[in-house]
């Protein structure tokens, strides 16, 4: 029986580092191409494509028995996308990765910037953020490129996916991932596969923002810790651990 998982997210959270990892591993195969994501399960009309379709498309050549692995970082904050994937492939596991939230803005205002949609300074626009979301155009990207803060509440985007899959769902975290490599041996571990394999880009960096972020002030970072103190609060009771970044006192 062919046995599939999902990357759902977080953006900006080393998730294309982890994609690598995972497609290195001699039992796992990832969809391709890794560029741009598949986002299968955010259209109706693509899902109605069915299973066959899907595996043929973005895993075609896989061997059969190989667990196969999408990654979609749009589908954390995207409730609807959660149907859409029990229709096509039921109760696959779920992988989530997330990294501190003030980090995680900054990265994508970077990744904003780069690709020309946003043409503010850093501070001007997490500040207009801290006022309220942002407009943004849906036929120009599949989730908000303003999001810097509102994709920072973790456990708002995670509880609709904790009630659908249950312990079909792991969170990771990169701070952990960073700090100690090996740990990607508990991910294979918990997705069935051999986990004393080790692939060749462990403790590499894939995807690091080339140029260096502008330092956030003080105040301004201290208003973004009380902007996710709530959040924060709210994902370590989820999980039942704490986050590994620092929080508001």
């Amino acid at each position: 029986m062919t046995d599939y998982f999902l990357v759902v997210g977080a953006q900006r959270c080393g998730t294309t580092y982890l994609r690598t990892l995972l497609d290195e591993h001699p039992s796992i195969v990832m969809a391709t191409p890794a560029r741009p994501e598949p986002k299968v399960f955010l259209d109706d009309d693509v899902v109605r494509r069915g299973l066959e379709w899907y595996d043929a498309t973005w895993f075609a050549g896989a061997a059969a028995g190989a667990l196969r692995g999408e990654k979609s970082t749009s589908y954390l904050e995207v409730p609807a996308s959660i149907d859409r994937v029990r229709a096509v492939l039921g109760t696959p596991r779920i992988l989530v990765q997330l990294r501190d939230p003030v980090t995680r803005a900054v990265s994508n205002w970077q990744l904003s910037t780069k690709h020309g949609l946003e043409t503010r300074d850093l501070a001007t626009a997490l500040t207009a953020n801290l006022r309220g979301a942002e407009a943004w155009d849906p036929a120009v990207t599949s989730v908000s490129p303003y999001a810097y803060l509102e994709r920072g509440r973790y456990a708002e985007h995670l509880r609709p996916w904790h009630e659908a899959f249950g312990d079909r769902v792991r969170v990771q975290f990169l701070e952990d991932q960073l700090v100690r490599p090996e740990e990607i041996a508990e991910t294979y571990r918990w997705l069935g596969v051999d986990a004393d394999a080790r692939p060749p880009s462990l403790g590499e960096q894939v995807n690091r923002s080339t140029e260096t972020a502008p330092p956030l002030g003080s105040e301004l970072r201290a208003r973004l810790r009380d902007w996710f103190a709530e959040s924060d609060q709210d994902l370590a009771g989820l999980l039942g651990r704490p986050v590994p970044w620092p929080t508001a006192t």
